[in-house]
């Protein structure tokens, strides 16, 4: 999973690699670094 660190608030959805259910991203980003990331199944 890529995460652009140039946008400093980011939530997307993506399916898992392995069972293929949504899983909500939300990553936020400071000075080019990751400063905070959450991973969360949102099966339907």
């Amino acid at each position: 999973m890529l995460v652009d660190v140039s946008v400093s608030r980011q939530t997307y959805i993506e399916d898992c690699e392995v069972c293929c259910n949504p899983i909500q991203i939300e990553a936020r980003c400071e000075a080019g670094a990751i400063i905070s990331f959450d991973a969360r199944s949102i099966e339907q």
